[in-house]
């Protein structure tokens, strides 16, 4: 089994980015205490998608079912989700200096630099291995269960200089798929753990006494002493165990956690850990993921319901085209229309179409996009006065806040940032 190093230095500096984003939001809060509703905040929101859509791309080759895949993926959003409250959390006594006065925004950042180093580069190579090794493994444990126990399984290591001594005597451990070790000690068993598992004949190799077997497995993890990777990514279908770094040992057996979600609407949480975790994982109840056959696009439940087609369709256009990871949000207000967030760009947009495109028309849709986000795209679907259209976009640019104009047009698309909308020398051509 490869397992890769990291991430990539691309998308290192893009968590970078939205970790300052994110960081302007906590900026903004007031109060004596973190409020745990912060992870709701867009911004928040941009970085856990972003953070989740890394540790999706751990495992984008591997093959497995799409039911698998959707459950690792929504393994991977709760851990970057709880993973981030704890960044929030070691941030936020840095929002006062040692008189007790309130610091500037950019001392905070310049202070709270080294929480996305040791998080979001130190951390997010080990936790990006490790979805390597879980979805693969998920994977494998996907395939077996088609053969149930016609065959045995066995547990193998690399065999080299690499092998950590303490899980070298687990090398050819042979049981059959349904024997309770395979619970406990599946592989990954450890940060960068390189093990994994073969199916083999039954008449080749003797079966592994359980007894010792389940011996040499407390003996490989003597080291995991509160039994933190005793989990099956196969059979719990998910990248991380419930009791991870960022959660607490009682996560391991909370019903919430294992799917109960007839729990879920009586669920009182007692402590900080877990009223994030129900609310990140009431978040990511609501979106569903949209087919598209490049980037990501997932819609709220509550998506403005007279917006939503034609949001969904130049969502899937850009993602599809751009690569780009995009959520068409929840309607501010209970209006009756509602906006996306890009995930790769980091920032709000507003979708809208114009199927009798005038000079009027262009301005008026910009007028109504320019309330609910600063970057816009607007396609038009049939002919228009390239001068009317340009005098449309750059009258309503002038007199708000827009930052640029995405026009979907004629099969081009057109990226006309605020500086070039308002020059003398603009123009579509």
């Amino acid at each position: 089994m490869e397992v890769l190093a990291s991430p990539g230095d691309d998308l290192r500096k893009r968590l970078s980015s939205l970790f300052d984003g994110m960081m302007k939001a906590l900026f903004r809060q007031k109060g004596a205490q973190l409020r745990v509703e912060l992870l709701a905040d867009p911004a928040v929101q941009s970085f856990i998608g972003a953070h989740a859509s890394a540790l999706d791309s751990a495992f984008g080759k591997v093959e497995m079912s799409d039911a698998m895949r959707r459950r690792l993926h929504r393994s991977d959003y709760i851990f970057s989700g709880l993973k981030t409250f704890h960044e929030l959390n070691e941030a936020f006594p840095s929002l006062i200096d040692e008189n007790g006065n309130r610091k500037s925004f950019e001392q905070f950042l310049n202070d709270v630099r080294r929480i996305d180093s040791t998080y979001n580069a130190n951390y997010l190579r080990a936790e990006y291995n490790f979805a390597v090794s879980s979805a693969e493994m998920a994977a494998k444990w996907e395939s077996f269960m088609k053969d149930g126990d016609r065959y045995n399984l066995q547990y193998r290591t690399q065999r080299d200089d690499k092998v950590r001594p303490e899980h070298a005597p687990l090398d050819r451990v042979t049981l059959p798929m349904s024997d309770s070790f395979w619970e406990e000690f599946y592989p990954p068993n450890g940060w960068n753990c390189r093990c994994t598992v073969v199916q083999v004949l039954k008449s080749k190799y003797p079966v592994t006494p359980h007894d010792r077997a389940m011996s040499l497995g407390e003996a490989a993890l003597q080291r995991d002493k509160n039994g933190m990777f005793r989990f099956n990514p196969g059979k719990e279908k998910k990248t991380f165990p419930d009791y991870n770094p960022y959660t607490v040992r009682r996560c391991s057996s909370c019903p919430v956690a294992k799917g109960d979600k007839s729990l879920m609407l009586a669920f009182v949480p007692d402590n900080e850990v877990c009223a994030a975790c129900a609310l990140i994982r009431k978040l990511k109840e609501c979106y569903t993921d949209v087919p598209v056959k490049n980037g990501r696009v997932r819609i709220h439940s509550a998506h403005g319901i007279n917006e939503a087609e034609e949001n969904i369709n130049i969502a899937k256009y850009l993602a599809e085209k751009y690569g780009y990871r995009i959520d068409l949000l929840p309607n501010p207000d209970n209006e009756k229309s509602a906006d996306s967030f890009n995930h790769s760009l980091g920032y709000k947009q507003e979708y809208k179409v114009n199927s009798k495109p005038t000079k009027g028309a262009v301005d008026n849709e910009l007028r109504k996009a320019a309330r609910q986000a600063k970057h816009v795209v607007i396609r038009i679907d049939s002919s228009i006065d390239l001068l009317d259209l340009t005098r449309g976009i750059k009258g309503r640019v002038s007199q708000s806040e827009i930052q640029e104009v995405i026009v979907i047009f004629n099969g081009k698309d057109l990226f006309l940032s605020r500086e070039a909308i308002l020059s003398n020398g603009f123009l579509i051509e």
